[in-house]
């Protein structure tokens, strides 16, 4: 199976894997899955840590995407296609652009994305699934 975490998933996973589900973890570790990591949730960590609103104790945003690779995660990045094609993403109250174009690559991708925020259910119209 695929997932995708989106950004705070894997922000606990690195920092406070014991705020994420069980389920969540034992996917995560379970070597048969695909994990991946979006570029897009890269850009949003780096973006909110240089405005302040993202602390990171110890560590900087390059050290997260070497964090990354070293829990083997795939790093995905928007492809033309999906960048294209986000405008066919419906509108909804959920107006977080990294969540949305989060959303828009696991639905484009038929990967689960692994999430709490329970907002982007309302997508699940669109073909997203969600694990949490």
């Amino acid at each position: 199976m695929s997932y995708l975490l989106d950004t705070h998933s894997f922000l606990w996973a690195v920092f406070s894997p014991e705020k994420l589900s069980r389920r969540v973890r034992a996917i995560i570790v379970d070597t048969s899955n695909t994990v991946g990591l979006s570029s897009i949730s890269l850009w949003e960590i780096s973006l909110k840590f240089s405005l302040g609103k993202l602390v990171l104790e110890n560590t900087s945003p390059e050290a997260l995407a070497v964090a990354a690779r070293e829990m083997g995660l795939e790093i995905i990045s928007p492809s033309a296609e999906e960048a294209a094609s986000f405008h066919n993403l419906p509108r909804s109250a959920h107006r977080d652009p990294f969540d949305r174009m989060l959303a828009w690559q696991a639905i484009q991708r038929k990967w689960v994305l692994v999430t709490k925020d329970a907002a982007l259910s309302e997508y699940r119209k669109a073909g997203l699934k969600t694990l949490w």
